[in-house]
């Protein structure tokens, strides 16, 4: 599995040079490997494609992705961030460099277009985009069935990107679902660039076909490595796709795809000594990597991720990451001075006995309080990182979301007693008395629901996701530095980036939108 980047990560810097829109929507991927020579691959060379298409998986966690030599500007993680930050659930507690502080914890992108951090998860999106379209059009387009079972495989993942990207595009970039409401271009094939806003329902539409096109294609596909897109995986995405609708037929919809996951899949739940070390002084501890046991979040392996990155020192990722952004115990803005904590409403929320209190720094006395030392960090456990290359690995879905939006689309079906079942799974993991649950039903058991995904998913890039299905409005704890205690609802204008200067200034089709 380590060696898998190995192989292609000139793919990675390849590709780095596509976009969208005029410099965005370069027509050759890089000065190497052309538009031509992909498509002309096909069905004669699948090595090509397969580089191609592990150089796409690359660029999910390559620096300077979106376009910019920020610090955090890292792929699909960082958007992660970005993500938790707006949600509220991730309070930036103390702020020495200025990462995140004016732009995101400040909202001072999603007030105004010609900021920057409108402009990066555009970019970053959008490259994806086209590099998606690219192995698609040179497999045979969009409507494409493959005969050779390599190319389905290959087919399925580019579209499962794809739809994933276009996804992200719509949270980011549009308060809340609305069919009829014009939100961005969408482009599908190589070909196509400089297009006019189009209704939600559009994007939608594409992103469902090709999701359920992927699940298809990837029917018997067997992974090298668990960034490889597999039909589980594709499932999951397309669950949460559909959840953000929010109706009843798209619930039912998301109850039917986790059903069939956690039924069908192999795996597990984490268990509370996967999830947070054991002990939970050693948490506020640093320097003692030989007697720790428990928690990390830092390898690919475990057997409850569905899908993730295994990071190896050849990858070359370093400072400007996720991990260089969030670990106390990595070479990082988290331990000299950028410090993400859990917000400190959230954590007193849940009960002396759940274990995941553990994932967290628990002396408030300390400027470090509740950042995330037991849930996150380097095995070595050396203050501010032994070394500034990064060898610990990213989670991008786990089978936990699985359990957690089954019993989401339980409860919002009137499921209650399925929805009860879906979340006791995990809580039996988490706290020693899940009785409570059975005086759930309606509205209580659904906030509950909405609690626990917050709690459980902490720093993992959910959050956001899930403040816009439940519509909730989000009040910010004491350990935030900015707007604590105000209440801000998940259409606030403050809560959606805006389409970047940069688009309306080289797409002559959203300009005359605009005007």
């Amino acid at each position: 599995m380590k060696n898998l980047f190995k192989l292609t990560l000139l793919s990675s810097a390849l590709l780095m040079l596509v976009g969208c829109s005029e410099d965005y929507l370069e027509k050759e991927p890089s000065e190497f490997l052309t538009q031509e020579q992909v498509s002309e691959a096909g069905e004669t060379n699948a090595d090509v494609l397969v580089g191609t298409l592990t150089g796409i998986y690359s660029l999910q966690f390559e620096s300077g992705s979106g376009g910019t030599t920020n610090h955090d500007d890292f792929g699909h993680k960082g958007y992660d961030i970005y993500g938790d930050m707006l949600s509220g659930d991730m309070a930036l507690s103390v702020s020495s460099f200025g990462w995140y502080r004016a732009d995101i914890t400040e909202f001072q992108a999603p007030k105004d277009f010609l900021q920057q951090r409108n402009y990066m998860p555009w970019r970053y999106y959008y490259r994806i985009v086209r590099s998606a379209n690219l192995v698609i059009n040179a497999v045979g387009g969009n409507d494409a069935e493959p005969e050779v079972e390599e190319n389905k495989y290959i087919l399925g993942q580019a579209k499962a990107l794809r739809a994933h990207s276009y996804f992200y595009l719509t949270q980011y970039y549009q308060k809340e679902y609305d069919p009829n409401e014009e939100i961005l271009p969408i482009y599908v094939s190589p070909e196509e660039e400089n297009g006019p806003k189009v209704p939600a329902s559009q994007i939608y539409d594409l992103i469902e076909s090709d999701l359920n096109h992927a699940i298809s294609l990837l029917d018997g596909f067997g992974r090298s490595a668990k960034n490889e897109i597999n039909q589980d995986v594709a499932k999951g995405i397309l669950a949460y796709v559909l959840a953000s609708k929010d109706t009843p037929e798209a619930w039912g919809q998301v109850k039917t795809l986790t059903d069939e996951i956690i039924a069908e899949s192999s795996y597990p739940i984490m268990d509370s000594t996967e999830v947070a070390p054991t002990d939970a002084a050693e948490v506020n501890l640093v320097g003692n990597s030989g007697s720790i046991s428990g928690g990390g979040f830092n390898d690919v392996n475990t057997a409850g991720w569905m899908w993730g990155v295994d990071v190896t020192s050849d990858v070359g990722v370093g400072l400007v990451s996720w991990w260089g952004q969030m670990d106390y115990f990595s070479y990082s803005y988290a331990g000299y001075g950028d410090y993400k904590a859990m917000d400190s409403d959230l954590y007193d929320q849940m009960p002396a006995d759940d274990v995941r209190r553990r994932q967290f720094m628990s002396n408030p006395g300390s400027a470090n309080y509740l950042q995330p030392w037991g849930k996150f960090y380097d095995p070595a456990r050396v203050a501010r990182g032994p070394s500034q290359v990064i060898t610990m690995d990213l989670v991008y879905m786990r089978i936990a979301e699985m359990y957690l939006l089954n019993a989401e689309a339980a409860a919002n079906l009137d499921m209650d007693a399925e929805a009860r079942t879906s979340l006791a799974a995990l809580l039996d993991l988490r706290v020693d008395d899940t009785s409570y649950l059975d005086d759930l039903s309606g509205q209580d058991l659904e906030d509950e629901i909405y609690l626990q995904t917050r709690i459980e998913l902490w720093g993992e890039g959910k959050s956001y996701l899930a403040m816009k299905r439940n519509k909730a409005t989000t009040v910010r704890g004491p350990n935030h530095l900015s707007f604590v205690g105000e209440p801000i609802p998940y259409n606030d204008e403050r809560m959606t980036f805006e389409i970047p200067e940069a688009e309306i200034l080289y797409n002559p089709a959203i300009s005359t939108q605009n005007n």
